[in-house]
């Protein structure tokens, strides 16, 4: 190989290296996702959940069911009834679903709650069976400009453990205004309405009181 054929040789590495290096600074730079997660809290005015006639009583609760397009990590939000779409660069720092089935738990948790939780696998006789579905799960804009409104809605069935008789069933509804469009304001009105919520469910399921043996 002459010293002509080797220059050229070198030339056309530096080239394809120099090329490549071009090729690496045209990809995307994506921002990082704000992880979020809402919560139960309990309304430091509200009073202890009433306590049963019967005393405790065990509630088998079944996994929740979920909105598939809510149920992922995703912050979905519907502008005008119709517009579906996600928080941009926003996410749940778990699985909404997840996070929910936590906050359901903590709720059941309270000082003075006479119902208790009971998870499948666990030793434990129950009195009922709950079987939540989590209809709604959203942010809302009536407009593009308009100000977001969370709403959640859950569709409660309680049964009874003797003869899977169906006990009661409810629905319930929150829709909380969010201070202003930001992210940590939206996040916190999920907080608010997910609390709401879950107190009444707890209240509802106490006032059931103890099924009869």
């Amino acid at each position: 190989m002459t010293r002509l054929q080797r220059l050229i040789r070198l030339s056309a590495v530096a080239l394809t290296a120099v090329a490549l290096t071009g090729c690496i600074s045209l990809f995307p730079k994506s921002k990082p996702a704000n992880l979020y997660q809402f919560d139960y809290v309990m309304p430091a005015s509200a009073a202890p959940a009433a306590t049963s006639p019967g005393g405790m009583f065990g509630v088998l609760k079944l996994s929740s069911g979920f909105t598939k397009a809510a149920a992922g990590d995703r912050i979905m939000t519907v502008t005008g009834g119709s517009d579906v779409a996600y928080i941009a660069e926003a996410r749940w720092a778990s699985p909404a679903s997840v996070l929910f089935d936590e906050a359901v738990n903590r709720a059941f948790e309270q000082d003075g709650a006479p119902a208790r939780l009971i998870s499948r696998g666990e030793i434990g006789k129950s009195d009922y069976v709950l079987k939540l579905d989590v209809r709604d799960f959203q942010v809302n804009y009536a407009s593009p400009k308009g100000r977001p409104s969370v709403v959640v809605n859950v569709r409660a069935v309680l049964t009874r453990s003797a003869d899977r008789s169906v006990a009661a069933e409810r629905s319930f509804t929150q829709t909380v205004a969010a201070d202003d469009d930001r992210q940590a304001a939206i996040v916190r009105a999920f907080t608010v309405a997910v609390s709401g919520v879950l107190r009444d469910l707890v209240e509802w399921t106490a006032a059931l009181g103890k099924a009869p043996d």
